[in-house]
């Protein structure tokens, strides 16, 4: 029953580009603001809620779960190629400043995966013979 994933991801969506619309209007910019964000923040509330217990059980949860799990990656490439296409039209700067950011977040990396205590190695997978 995945149709039911996707009546509550398309209802989530839609009242967040609404809601992003509004908060647009309102702070005076001629934008949707944070409208993707918000249908997230309402897929993850609504999926979680009480009231939707009988939606999110069963087969027609897994339906849920699925779409819940496939949004936000869906969400970010939408978002990352947006961003692409309007700092390649905004000129070399943000081009340079997309660059910058992306190779700092690959030097942190490193730097990162040293914070916390040392875990013990994973097993060896198991050879198939």
């Amino acid at each position: 029953m995945i149709i039911y994933g996707v009546a509550l991801l398309a209802a989530c969506l839609l009242a967040g580009l609404y809601l992003g619309e509004l908060l647009g209007q309102l702070l005076g910019v001629q934008a949707n603001v944070g409208g993707v964000g918000l249908a997230m923040l309402l897929l993850v509330l609504a999926s979680g809620s009480p009231r939707m217990r009988s939606l999110t059980t069963g087969a027609s949860g897994e339906g849920v779960k699925f779409w819940s799990a496939m949004y936000i990656p869906i969400v970010v490439a939408m978002a990352a190629s947006q961003n692409v296409v309007a700092a390649a039209s905004g000129g070399m700067l943000a081009v340079l400043a997309g660059v910058l950011a992306v190779v700092v977040s690959f030097a942190l990396v490193p730097v990162l995966s040293r914070i916390g205590p040392q875990s013990p190695p994973l097993p060896p997978l198991e050879q198939e013979p």
